[in-house]
């Protein structure tokens, strides 16, 4: 398991190693640069120097014995003087210096390999006085310089080091600690606990992470009470029907009259087509509320699909005729046939259901042809109640109604799973409803 600890630990100490690289580097390339610059100040002045203490050259004897002067400090030391003659003739040399010429030819600076070294040299040719000054390091020397100084400065680094990742690791540890907390109080919690944690003085970093939980909390909530709420319905609604199937059995047993016989049975009939049809709905609105599996699409031919739900859901007990438009034949989408003859079925299940004996149930084509509309000819509801019709076991106001209160609720949530509008309305030409479906 990845610790974030860790990772940030990592993260922080990487980061602050590579910044100190840069800064070393930084500080080697510039101090290079300015030291470069201060020694080659100083062989200058070093030169002009010699040069201002020699005499007139018709006063000054040649002699390879010459004592030089040389500053005071410990750069100087290794600094090596050569004058010549113009005419090639050596006149001294500092401690120190190459046996053989050091070549600088022209008065300014030059770089010169004298016996396998490389040496940075500061010419001056003084044809009034026949001399040629030279004055000269060691490039070697000035990079040992510069090493010297980065190791300073690398040496407090390293011995730092240690400790400040040891310092990162106890910052992260109490920067981390209200996660922590949020996870104690998020364990100390029972199952059947879905109350909001209660966290005070959270960073705002922690805040969404305790929101969040809060928000499934929540829905965890909603879902155990919708649960419930399904069970609690469930037992009352099919309590009844069993009830009335054992009543009705008893009075066809007991009953010597054949017509209060076949009274019973149909009763029986009417009951079981009850049950059936709540048991269904029950189990197509808990599959839709699970399925999370990807929604897959196929050629529907509306006309035809119509047909086949008209065919497989007969009317019991009631004659209601079906029209359907033939611009419906015409009408091919490609969508997910399973959730939208569901939706179908259930709006016809609601339509039968509320529409009385004889009437017609019309089917017709939206005018713009990307969508379909149900017309039955029930008693409609008020204009109050058509947003409630879709929240889950509402009936309507009208008790005599004996709905499961499912059907539309299922039609919603289908067509929000495949992406189709779906609204109701009362219908304006007289009463019933009017159920649309509209692709998008």
């Amino acid at each position: 398991m990845t610790s974030l600890h860790k990772r940030l630990f990592i993260i922080l100490v990487t980061a602050t190693g590579i910044i100190w690289a840069c800064a070393v580097a930084w500080t080697y390339f510039n101090s290079r640069n300015q030291l470069e610059n201060v020694l080659d100040t100083r062989l200058q002045e070093a030169a002009r120097m010699v040069h201002s203490l020699l005499g007139n050259s018709a006063g000054m004897s040649t002699s390879k014995a010459i004592s030089l002067p040389h500053a005071h400090g410990n750069y100087e030391r290794y600094l090596s003087c050569q004058i010549w003659s113009l005419d090639g003739e050596l006149v001294g040399s500092s401690t120190g210096a190459p046996d053989i010429k050091i070549h600088g030819n022209t008065t300014g600076f030059s770089d010169e390999v004298v016996e396998g070294e490389l040496w940075r040299v500061y010419t001056i040719v003084d044809p009034a006085k026949s001399v040629r000054i030279i004055v000269a390091d060691r490039l070697a020397l000035r990079d040992r310089l510069v090493s010297d100084l980065i190791k300073g400065l690398l040496a407090p680094v390293i011995l730092i080091l240690p400790l400040f990742g040891l310092l990162i690791w106890v910052s992260l540890g109490r920067g981390l600690r209200p996660l922590h907390e949020l996870a104690d109080k998020v364990r100390q919690k029972d199952a059947d606990d879905m109350r909001p944690l209660q966290a005070t003085n959270i960073p705002s970093e922690v805040k969404p992470l305790a929101d969040a939980l809060n928000g499934l909390f929540v829905k965890v909530e909603a879902a155990r009470r919708h649960e419930r709420e399904v069970t609690a319905f469930a037992a009352h609604e099919l309590r009844t029907p069993l009830a009335g199937l054992k009543t009705q059995a008893q009075i066809a047993l007991a009953a010597a009259d054949p017509a209060i016989k076949e009274g019973a049975l149909q009763q029986i009939l009417l009951s079981v087509d009850r049950t059936t049809r709540l048991v269904r709905q029950l189990l197509a609105l808990a599959k839709l509320d699970a399925d999370a599996s990807p929604v897959v699409t196929e050629t529907v031919n509306l006309g035809q699909l119509v047909e086949e739900i008209i065919a497989q859901n007969p009317v019991s007990g009631r004659k209601v005729a079906n029209m359907i438009d033939p611009a419906l034949y015409d009408s091919t989408i490609e969508t997910d046939r399973h959730n939208l003859s569901l939706m179908l079925r259930n709006i016809y299940e609601n339509a039968t259901h509320y529409s009385p004996q004889d009437e017609v149930i019309r089917w017709e084509s939206l005018k713009t042809g990307n969508g379909i509309i149900v017309r039955d000819c029930g008693p409609g509801v008020t204009e109050e109640e058509v947003p409630l019709l879709t929240t889950r076991f509402y009936r309507g106001s009208n008790k005599s109604q004996t709905g499961t209160g499912l059907g539309l609720t299922i039609v919603e949530t289908a067509a929000k799973r495949i992406g189709v509008l779906f609204s109701l309305r009362n219908r304006s030409d007289r009463k019933g409803m009017e159920a649309e479906l509209r692709w998008t």
